[in-house]
C-alpha cells in the first residue's frame, strides 16, 4: 500500500492528547501511530503488522464482515466461520421447515457435506484501505449546492472504485468520514458459497428473548457456525458441490484460559452506525418525535405478528425473524429515549454548541462558520415533525410484506406489463419465484391485520401531512382500516400465487394501476419521498453547515471525538475486561460474568422465552463442564467489557492481547443506551459469550466434538 503524506496529516489530525482506553472506533492503518503504545501499557502482545498487514497475513484478514449486517471469524483452516446467533437467523429460519425445525429444535453437520446451503448468503473479507480525501475534495466547492457536490463525488467515487477492483475480481467502497471532510476507500473480496455447520436450539441461542435483550446479566449461547466454500485454487464462486472449503489466510486461535477483571480486551468488527457529532437538535428531535413513533410503530406491528406466531411453530417460522429484527430496534429505541433524556445529552450537545457558535462568530471566523448553528436549528424546527410522521410510515414499511409491494413485485408487474411478448416470456420465470418466496415469508391473516393496524396508526398519530389516499380513507371509515383491508385484499392480485400467475397470463395496465394495493403504496411512497422547495433548500444548507460544524469543532479543538462516525466498515476497539456495579440477580462472585447456574435459575418450564433443554438441566446438575470450567469450577456464560461498540459489531470476536479468541460480542447494556450519541465511560458496557459456553454448548451439550477439534486450542 503506498504511504502517502496525506496519511501522516491525516494521522496526525486524529490524535488525541490522551487517547481513551475504552473509547473510539479506530482504523487499523493508524493503529501504529495513535494506538499501539497505549494497547501495549494495557496488555497488547502484538505487533501493529500483527493485526494489520497487506504483505503478511494478520489478524484482519480472519475478520469478515456477515452478510452485510454483521460480522465474523475465521476459526479454522479449513473455513469455519462464527458469529452470532441472531446474525445467522435468516439463513437458520429458511433452511428449517415444520418438520425439520433447525431454529428451534439445533442442527449441527456430521460432515461436511450435511452442511446446509441457504440462497443467499456472503461473507466479506477486507483486503486494504486508502485515503483518498484530497482526490476527492479537489473536485468540489463551497460554491456548489449539496447536489452539485453529490454528483461530483459520486462521479470520482465511480472512477477510483474501477480504479482498484480489478476488473471486477474485488468490491472497493468510498465512504465519507467526519460528515464528508474525509474520504477512504477500502477494497474487499466477497465469498458466496456460504454454508451452515451447526446453531444450538433457539431456547439456548435465543435464551432470554426480549425480556434479556439489552439487559444484563445475560445467559445466552448467541452464536452459529458457518463454513465458507471457494473454488480448487481459493478463489470466490458460486455455490457448487465440488467447491471446497477455503482456507483463510489466517483463523483465530482459541483460548481455554477465561477472563478477569481488567484483562486487556479487543474487537474488531464493522460496527453499523454512531452519530456522535450529532447537533443538540438531532438529539431532541430523535427523542421527542423520531423515536416515540419507530417505538409505538413496531409494536404496532410486533402485536400482530404475535397473535399468529403462537398459533403454532410453522407460523412461528414465518414471522421468526422478521419479529426479531423490528423486537431488537423497538427496545433499542426506547432504551435510548430513556438513556438519552435521563443523562441529558441534547443539553450537553447545546453547551458544546453554545460554546462553538461564540468561537465561530468571532471576525476571523464568521465569513465561514458564523451561520453553521442557526442554520443546523433551524432545518431541525422545520423536520420536527415531519420526523415523527416518516417513522410512523416507515414501521409499516418494515412490518407489513404488502406495505411495499409498489416497489417491489409492483414494479416488476409494471415492467412486464409495458415489455413485448418476447421479453415477457423471460421476465415471467423470475417473477412467479418472486412472488413465491414472498408469500413464504407471509401469512395473509396476519397481513391483513398488520397493515389494517399500521394504517390505523398513521393516520390517527403521524400529524404532519397525511398521504392523500390515506387521510380519505380515514375520513371515510372513521380511521378503522379494517374494511378497507379485508377488500383490497380480496380484490388485489399480490395476495396470492395463482392471482398473480392469473395477471401474467392476461396482463393489463389498468388493473395493476388500479389495484388497491398497488394504489395505496405508491401513493404512501410518493407521499414519503415528496419534498416542498422549502424543506430541499432547509436540506441543503443543513448539510453543508453540518460539514462545516464537524469541521469547526475539529478545528477549534472544542469537539473532544478524535475518531470517525462508525459506517460498517473494520474499526477496532480495545479496552478492558470491567464489572458492573453487584447485582443481586447475579450469582456470580463478581459482576463480570454470569455462569450456567446463573441461566438455570432463571429457567421457566414451558417458557417462550426461558425454557431450556432438559440436557442442560441434567448436566448442570452433575456439574459436567470437562475441560470448558473455569478454575473456580463454574462454567461461566457472558462477561462483560469496556469496549466500544454499537450495532454490525454482532458477532465480533473478543480478543486477549496475543490475539486469541476468548469470546464474542453481541449486545450493550440498556443502560448506556445513549452511546451511539455519547460514549459514557461509566456504563457503557458490551456483552461477550465466554467462548468456553461456546464450546462447551458445541462439544458437551451437542455432541459436535469433531467441530471443535477443527480449532486450534490454547490454555
Amino acid at each position: 500500500m503506498k504511504k502517502l503524506l496525506l496519511f501522516v496529516v491525516s494521522a496526525i489530525m486524529l490524535v488525541p492528547a490522551s487517547v481513551k482506553a475504552d473509547e473510539g472506533m479506530w482504523f487499523l492503518m493508524f493503529i501504529e501511530r495513535l494506538n499501539h503504545r497505549d494497547m501495549q501499557k494495557m496488555g497488547l502482545q502484538l505487533t501493529a503488522e500483527e493485526i494489520y498487514s497487506i504483505n503478511n497475513h494478520s489478524l484482519k484478514d480472519a475478520i469478515v464482515q456477515f452478510n452485510g449486517g454483521c460480522t465474523a471469524e475465521m476459526i479454522s483452516k479449513d473455513g469455519l466461520v462464527l458469529t452470532n446467533h441472531h446474525c445467522g437467523y435468516d439463513a437458520i429460519a429458511e433452511l428449517s421447515s415444520a418438520e425439520k425445525n433447525y431454529l428451534k429444535d439445533g442442527y449441527w453437520a456430521k460432515t461436511k457435506s450435511d452442511e446446509l446451503k441457504p440462497s443467499s448468503l456472503y461473507v466479506r473479507f477486507f483486503v486494504r484501505m486508502d485515503d483518498c480525501t484530497k482526490r476527492i475534495l479537489a473536485v468540489v466547492n463551497s460554491g456548489m449546492s449539496e447536489a452539485d457536490r453529490e454528483k461530483a463525488i459520486n462521479a470520482e467515487i465511480a472512477k477510483i472504485e474501477k480504479e482498484n477492483n480489478e476488473g471486477g475480481k474485488y468490491t472497493v467502497s468510498v465512504r465519507p468520514f467526519f460528515q464528508g471532510n474525509e474520504y477512504y476507500y477500502f477494497v474487499y473480496q466477497d465469498y458466496k458459497d456460504v454454508r451452515l455447520v451447526g446453531t444450538p436450539p433457539e431456547s439456548l441461542g435465543k435464551f432470554g428473548g426480549d425480556t434479556d435483550n439489552w439487559e444484563w446479566p445475560r445467559h445466552t449461547a448467541d452464536f452459529s457456525m458457518f463454513r465458507v466454500y471457494a473454488d480448487a485454487n481459493g478463489n470466490p464462486a458460486d455455490y457448487s458441490p465440488s467447491n471446497v472449503p477455503l482456507q483463510p489466510k489466517h483463523h483465530l486461535p482459541v483460548n481455554l484460559g477465561g477472563v478477569q477483571e481488567n484483562d486487556f480486551a479487543m474487537i474488531l468488527g464493522y460496527p453499523g452506525r454512531t452519530n456522535r457529532w450529532m447537533p443538540a437538535g438531532g438529539i431532541e428531535q430523535n427523542v421527542k418525535f423520531a423515536y416515540p413513533a419507530w417505538v409505538e410503530g413496531s409494536k404496532a406491528g410486533m402485536d400482530n405478528m404475535k397473535k399468529y406466531m403462537v398459533q403454532s411453530d410453522a407460523l412461528n417460522l414465518v414471522y421468526a425473524s422478521k419479529f426479531a429484527g423490528v423486537a431488537n430496534y423497538w427496545k433499542n429505541r426506547q432504551g435510548m429515549i430513556d438513556a438519552l433524556s435521563k443523562f441529558g445529552t441534547a443539553k450537553t450537545k447545546a453547551a458544546q454548541e453554545a460554546k462553538f457558535n461564540k468561537w465561530a462568530n468571532k471576525p476571523e471566523n464568521k465569513a465561514k462558520y458564523g451561520n453553521v448553528v442557526s442554520t443546523i436549528n433551524k432545518y431541525y424546527a422545520l423536520t420536527n415533525e415531519k420526523s415523527r410522521h416518516d417513522n410512523y410510515m416507515m414501521q409499516l414499511f418494515r412490518t407489513s410484506a404488502f406495505g411495499t409491494v409498489s416497489r417491489g413485485l409492483g414494479r416488476q408487474l409494471d415492467a412486464y406489463v409495458k415489455a413485448d411478448a418476447a421479453k415477457r416470456e423471460q421476465m415471467a420465470p423470475a417473477i412467479i419465484e418472486m412472488t413465491e418466496e414472498m408469500h413464504k415469508e407471509l401469512y395473509i391473516p396476519a397481513e391483513k391485520d398488520i397493515l389494517a393496524a399500521q394504517l390505523s396508526l398513521y393516520a390517527k398519530k403521524a400529524g404532519y401531512k397525511l398521504a392523500p389516499m390515506v387521510e380519505k380513507l380515514a375520513a371515510e371509515n372513521n380511521g378503522d382500516f379494517t374494511k378497507y383491508v379485508n377488500a383490497a385484499f380480496d380484490l388485489s392480485i399480490f395476495t396470492s400465487v395463482d392471482k398473480v400467475k392469473a395477471f401474467l397470463a392476461l396482463p393489463s395496465e389498468e388493473l395493476l394501476k388500479n389495484d388497491p394495493l398497488q394504489a395505496l403504496t405508491t401513493d404512501l411512497f410518493a407521499h414519503y419521498f415528496e419534498k416542498s422547495d422549502e424543506l430541499t433548500q432547509a436540506q441543503n444548507d443543513f448539510g453543508a453547515s453540518f460539514r462545516l460544524l464537524v469541521e469547526g469543532l475539529r478545528e477549534s479543538k472544542i469537539g473532544e471525538i478524535k475518531y470517525p462516525d462508525a459506517n460498517s466498515t473494520l474499526r477496532l476497539t480495545y479496552g478492558k475486561v470491567r464489572s458492573l456495579p453487584a447485582d443481586k440477580r447475579n450469582d456470580a462472585t463478581i459482576n463480570n460474568y454470569t455462569t450456567l447456574e446463573g441461566q438455570v435459575k432463571k429457567y421457566k418450564k414451558g417458557d417462550l422465552e426461558f425454557d431450556l433443554p432438559t440436557r442442560v438441566l441434567d448436566l448442570n446438575a452433575k456439574k459436567e463442564f470437562g475441560r470448558f470450567a473455569d478454575k473456580d469450577g463454574s462454567l461461566h456464560v457472558c462477561f462483560l467489557t469496556d469496549n466500544d461498540i454499537t450495532g454490525g459489531n454482532s458477532g465480533s470476536p473478543v480478543l486477549n492481547g496475543k490475539g486469541e479468541l476468548i469470546g464474542l460480542a453481541f449486545d450493550g447494556n440498556i443502560e448506556a443506551m445513549a452511546g451511539d450519541v455519547i460514549f459514557d465511560k461509566k456504563l457503557q458496557r458490551t456483552i461477550n459469550v465466554d467462548i468456553r459456553y461456546v464450546l462447551w454448548v458445541i462439544e458437551n451439550f451437542s455432541g459436535a466434538k469433531h467441530i471443535v477439534d477443527e480449532m486450534t486450542i490454547v490454555k
